[in-house]
């Protein structure tokens, strides 16, 4: 772990070599301790947002917190279920191969994260608006997964290239992956904290369905719609056509 930290270029650049001849060289426990150092950078630099008076600085460290717990909690509840989808389309050989790919892949995540990390800080010096952090914390967030997923591109290569059976399962992992991931980050809010409010690890009402809930605040928006574009009554039109046609009379 301590050569992926100082020098994690063979990682970014994806090389396809240990993972095929040398397991030990990306050990899965240091790809853990990757995603843990870089997230803890990361998540405690996004919880600085509003600065560190009052009880700001117990949101640092619930942030710090947050993101690798994030990444680290969506990648093992994901796992058994691809696990599965490898035995069941007869490719449970190659899963530890995989495994370690897609471990490198979240290690590479967080990486790119943490070198976005000044780049959240000077956003937070110019701008205190709150929903502008969120959006701009969900873009680095973007960008991160956009370098990772070519990451895993290039390590699922070799075993695309042995079975074509692995383009579907990348393909379930990131169905997967994405919807778990959602639920995990709606239950694990707030991420950066509104100043002035109290500091909190979880939100109430954590615990609910993030899914429910869109589909609860898309129907309130789309029943509001309906009841504005309500047709107008014909006693309504007769009601206001009356004083105008008196006018044109006079």
């Amino acid at each position: 772990m301590a050569t992926l930290l100082i020098n994690p270029s063979r990682l970014l650049r994806a090389e396809r070599l240990p993972l095929e001849t040398d397991p030990a060289r990306w050990r899965l426990r240091d790809l853990v301790g990757l995603v843990v150092v870089f997230g803890l950078a990361y998540g405690a630099v996004m919880g600085t947002f509003g600065g560190f008076g009052c009880d700001r600085s117990l949101q640092v460290v619930y942030s710090a917190v947050k993101v690798p717990l994030l990444l680290l909690a969506t990648f093992a509840i994901s796992l058994p279920s691809f696990f599965v989808f490898n035995t069941l389309l007869g490719v449970r050989g190659d899963f530890p191969q995989a495994v370690r790919a897609l471990a490198a892949t979240q290690a590479v995540l967080v990486i790119v994260l943490a070198s976005l990390a000044p780049l959240t800080a000077v956003w937070y010096a110019s701008s205190g608006h709150y929903d502008r952090a969120i959006l701009f914390n969900a873009a680095m967030f973007a960008v991160a997964s956009a370098a990772a997923q070519a990451v895993l591109r290039r390590l699922y290569g070799p075993l695309i290239a042995r079975d074509a059976r692995h383009r579907r399962l990348l393909r379930a992992w990131l169905i997967v992956y994405a919807f778990v991931g959602i639920q995990m980050g709606w239950v694990l809010r707030p991420f950066i904290g509104r100043p002035g409010s109290e500091a909190e690890f979880f939100r109430d009402g954590a615990w609910g369905n993030a899914y429910v809930e869109v589909a609860k605040k898309g129907w309130s928006s789309f029943r509001g719609e309906r009841r504005n574009a309500r047709p107008v009554k014909r006693e309504d039109v007769k009601r206001e056509a009356t004083p105008a046609a008196g006018t044109r009379a006079k």
